[in-house]
């Protein structure tokens, strides 16, 4: 699916006419979009499910607690599932809509509980992956119920399970209520830091997040956001602190900023999908609105910051502009640092092996984009050629050898 959509980009589509289901003649961008994110594995919306099974009602009263500490932390949504009473499908399509899960069950005969047992199966069978996964285990006295679930989501991709897993020894005590305020602090993490109220605006450690990777600069020109995607974002100083973002003149960005002197750079982790960059990276801000289809966050220069797939962000003022031909280097202070998460930064090189398709050129004859891996099929590459993905000229060809 995610090699058809890639292709089906270049595309003018009139018509949508799935296998099962309506056809489809309006609004295709929405549509193409879950497609999108259903294909690549990619949460719908920010949310935080808990599956559960309780025995005694023990398990069951822990989870109702945590429930609300989630809920005072601000998160988004928090659905609660008893996977002895509860629709299991209904159950399997939550943990597939919202971004983050929490399982919790008993040891059941040095095992888990059966109803447990069941819903994992579904999880991992229709390949569940690209979620924040943490666990509350039960016992009287061997508790074993986390290991064999984590054993079970093994064949799973791209799993970050929380540091903290909840140990119960059949009702909670001192020791695992404080491991429950523990596991709901750290899986509303990022959810505190997108708040003025809870946020830390001045954690200078997101400057540690900085390295030769990717990021998303967002600036807005007055009428609307933008953002693009840079790679060359460098600390200069750190008494004071100053940040080196280059841009490319010809980047409306680059414009916008010049004349505004305000930016935020969003420090991508490794989790971001390559929709991301096909969104801030193969079309321009002059004719698109890149921040229609979202209601954004906003930092406190008025900015947009991203809610997901960043690990940081910092809001950047400027403070001297270097004319480097081609491209300007923006010296920045820091007005504003907030660390969302523990996540990886995303490198360039990690997003050349793990994220940028890999062009399907095998016995094919012609030229591929060496920014998107589009290939144009044919013995010349017209000279006046733009790449319907990423737009870029015939210059980042090369020919398929």
């Amino acid at each position: 699916m995610q090699v058809l959509l890639k292709k089906a980009a270049g595309l003018e589509i009139e018509t949508i006419c799935p296998l099962h289901g309506p056809v489809l003649t309006e609004n295709l961008g929405y549509y193409l979009g879950l497609y999108n994110t259903w294909s690549s594995y990619q949460p719908e919306e920010e949310g935080i499910v808990i599956a559960y099974t309780s025995v005694y009602g023990n398990t069951k009263r822990a989870v109702v607690q945590l429930a609300e500490k989630l809920k005072a932390n601000g998160a988004p949504t928090v659905v609660v599932h008893d996977l002895a009473r509860v629709d299991m499908a209904q159950a399997v399509a939550d943990a597939f809509r919202y971004s983050k899960l929490v399982l919790a069950t008993t040891t059941y005969n040095a095992d888990i509980f059966p109803f447990m047992r069941e819903f994992i199966d579904h999880l991992t069978e229709r390949n569940f992956g690209n979620r924040t996964v943490g666990m509350i285990e039960n016992g009287s006295w061997a508790p074993m119920a986390a290991k064999v679930m984590r054993s079970m989501l093994e064949k799973s991709k791209n799993l970050t399970y929380t540091e903290t897993t909840v140990k119960i020894l059949s009702a909670l005590n001192e020791t695992s209520a404080e491991q429950l305020q523990s596991l709901a602090d750290e899986l509303c993490r990022d959810y505190l830091a997108q708040q003025d109220a809870t946020a830390n605006k001045n954690d200078l450690t997101a400057l540690f997040n900085i390295g030769y990777g990717l990021y998303v600069v967002t600036c807005n020109d007055g009428k609307k956001d933008n953002g693009l995607i840079v790679n060359t974002v460098t600390q200069v100083t750190n008494t004071p602190n100053r940040i080196a973002v280059t841009i490319n003149k010809e980047n409306y960005s680059h414009h916008v900023i010049k004349q505004t002197g305000v930016m935020n750079v969003n420090c991508l982790s490794v989790d971001a999908p390559f929709k991301v960059f096909e969104v801030f990276g193969f079309q321009s801000g002059r004719n698109v609105d890149k921040f229609a289809n979202c209601e954004p966050l906003r930092s406190d220069n008025g900015l947009v910051f991203l809610p997901r797939h960043i690990n940081s962000f910092l809001s950047l003022k400027v403070e001297q502009y270097l004319d480097l031909d081609t491209h300007g280097m923006f010296i920045c202070s820091v007005t504003e640092a907030r660390v969302l998460s523990d996540r990886e930064t995303m490198t360039y090189t990690y997003y050349q092996e793990h994220v940028k398709p890999k062009p399907k050129t095998d016995g094919k004859k012609g030229y591929v984009c060496k920014v998107c891996g589009y290939v144009y099929e044919g013995e010349e590459l017209p000279e006046d050629f733009i790449c319907p993905l990423c737009k870029h000229g015939a210059a980042d060809f090369e020919k398929i050898q």
